[in-house]
């Protein structure tokens, strides 16, 4: 037997759920892949910062678990399934995994490029969501873009001497 679905009808044409589920496959990539990093930094820092950045590390991985979730949920409630694999996310996002352990100031550094790539990731969804008048997606872009841009300024600062 086969399952037959009641259509989505939330006021958001099939099209423009599409690009927008698209444009957050590429958001949840990049949430993603940086969440892991952010968790290997968290494991692997060493040096005079190691508290510092290991309790920092800690907590941006544990918001970026939260994001994750919220972004595949979003693509779900747009009618289409979230990307779930190493494989898919590396197709998907725009940043790089790290090659083996930096030392401390490298790992700031690589941090705030990947939160400044998740901000701009999320915010060339915003056309789309705007378009569609999505304002659930434009909400949760809106969210995830002030975040990323503060965390960067944070460790950014921390590379000032």
């Amino acid at each position: 037997m086969s399952k037959k679905s009641l259509p989505i009808d939330i006021g958001i044409s099939k099209e423009h759920r599409e690009a927008i589920a698209e444009g957050l496959s590429h958001l949840l990539a990049d949430s993603y892949t940086l969440y892991l990093k952010t968790h290997n930094f968290h494991w692997n820092v060493t040096g005079p910062m190691f508290q510092t950045l290991h309790l920092m590390f800690e907590g941006q991985y544990t918001e970026l678990a939260t994001a994750v979730d919220l972004v595949a949920e979003r693509i779900r409630s747009l009618g289409h399934y979230a990307p779930g694999s190493y494989s898919e996310y590396a197709r998907l996002s725009s940043i790089k995994e790290a090659e083996g352990v930096p030392n401390a100031k490298e790992m700031i550094r690589q941090m705030v490029q990947g939160h400044e790539a998740v901000a701009k990731t999320a915010r060339k969804i915003f056309a789309a969501a705007e378009k569609a008048q999505d304002e659930a997606t434009a909400d949760l872009l809106t969210q995830r873009i002030q975040l990323h841009e503060k965390t960067s300024w944070m460790l950014r600062s921390l590379l000032e001497e």
